[in-house]
Parts: C-alpha cells; sequence; structure tokens
C-alpha cells in the first residue's frame, strides 16, 4: 500500500520524531547536543516554528512544534538536519547519511493532549533508562518548565500556564505530572499515532479539522462498510 503524505497542519501542535539512519546515534556526546540544540534554535526562528518541548536521546529526537505554515515543520528539519549532520560528520571525521530519511509526526489534540506529548517527550530519557527520573534529563525541556533552566527559544503553551498562578506553582504542578509516568496505553497510542500519521485526539476534535487534509486523518474501519438495508416505495424495510 502506498504510503501515506505526511500531515501537517497550519496552526496545531505537531509531535515530531526523527531518528539516526539504521538507528545509529546521533549524539556521541554532550558537544553534538550542544550544536544540535543551537542549530535547532535557529532553524525554528527562521521558519517562525514554535517549540514546545523537546527530547535529546542517543539515537533519535522528538519536539513538539507548532508551524505557521503546513510546509514550515519540513522545512525546518531539512534545513537543521543538514546543518547538524554537517557538522557531526566534520567532527568525527565520517561521511553519509546522519538522518533517517523521513521524519514521524502526528497533529495533537491541543486541548484534550497537548500537556500529554510534553510528558512523553520529556519522560522519554526515563522510559529509555538514561536516568532515574525525567527531571534528571539535562538534554529536554524539562528542565525550563521546572524553572531549573531558562531556554529563551521555547513557547509555553496556555495550558502549562493554566497549571498556576505564579512560576513556583506551575514548576511545581509539573513535576508532579512528570514524577507519574503516563499511562502506556495512551503512551503507546500517542508513539504509534506518531509513527502512523494519524490524528491524535478525540473524535470531536478530528471531526473538526474538517477538508483540512485531502488525506484521512484516522484509520478507516476494517472490513467492508455496513449497507443499509433496501426500503420500500414507503420507506419501510
Amino acid at each position: 500500500m502506498a504510503r501515506l503524505p505526511r500531515l501537517a497542519l497550519a496552526g496545531l501542535p505537531h509531535y515530531l520524531i526523527q531518528r539516526g539512519h539504521n538507528l545509529q546515534p546521533v549524539f556521541l556526546d554532550d558537544e553534538d547536543r550542544r550544536v544540535y540544540l543551537a542549530a535547532l534554535a535557529e532553524s525554528a526562528g527562521t521558519h517562525k516554528v514554535q517549540l514546545l518541548a523537546y527530547g535529546l536521546l542517543d539515537d533519535q529526537v522528538h519536539l513538539l512544534a507548532v508551524p505557521p505554515q503546513a510546509q514550515a515543520l519540513s522545512r525546518m528539519l531539512q534545513s537543521l538536519g543538514r546543518r547538524y549532520g554537517a557538522a557531526f560528520n566534520r567532527r568525527h571525521g565520517r561521511s553519509g547519511t546522519l538522518w533517517d530519511g523521513r521524519f514521524r509526526a502526528t497533529v495533537v489534540d491541543p486541548q484534550a493532549h497537548l500537556l500529554d506529548a510534553m510528558r512523553c517527550i520529556e519522560q522519554a530519557a526515563q522510559l529509555a533508562g538514561l536516568v532515574a527520573a525525567a527531571a534528571q534529563w539535562p538534554w529536554c525541556s524539562a528542565g525550563h518548565h521546572l524553572g531549573r533552566t531558562r531556554c529563551a527559544w521555547l513557547t509555553d503553551p496556555p495550558l502549562y500556564w493554566a497549571l498556576g498562578n505564579t512560576p513556583f506553582e506551575r514548576e511545581m504542578a509539573w513535576l508532579r505530572l512528570l514524577e507519574e509516568l503516563l499511562p502506556e496505553a495512551l503512551r503507546q497510542g500517542l508513539l504509534a499515532a506518531v509513527h502512523k500519521g494519524w490524528v491524535f485526539g478525540s473524535g470531536a476534535f478530528v471531526a473538526s479539522l474538517g477538508d483540512a487534509s485531502a488525506r484521512p486523518l484516522r484509520p478507516r474501519p476494517r472490513g467492508r462498510p455496513r449497507q443499509a438495508p433496501d426500503r420500500g416505495e414507503n420507506g419501510t424495510p
């Protein structure tokens, strides 16, 4: 079956995953991670993409981003990938492709699942066994949301601001959310939507998108569609 075109919708949050080619590492040390984040900030600024959360693992990157136009996500990641890939190859004396050819993405319901997506990204290092607690991983946006660092190129969404009336209240509320792992079924559903390219949200949210994209937004039900019973002239079966 032909692969669906990637779904990208202006003004909505997208959960993105980009992996190393053949699952090879894309970060070998902290300097690689610093170079990547500098390139990410510049590329996002150039293409006016809002970044809400990020997480760097050894062989992949997770991002939550809002594009001003549908094409902005691809353009941002293309320029970022070229710049960082060239820097990585120079620094480590290698050549060839660094990234898997196609990043994965899903549109996330901004009311029902935005904070879930942020938690999923910031808990990824903990679930990968890199740290004992999500808040300990320095290469994700958790430090920003917990008030331990300040990342000027991150945008705090309204739902994060609604966690408390003061920075301290918001940071403590976010810490409590991070300390409670996202339910596994929810996490797996979100990641499956990213990899398959389906919208992650309620039926009402999907319906609200209407004709925003010519491609399907959710998988079609399995099996043949049910047929309505034949009716006579008076409308009875």
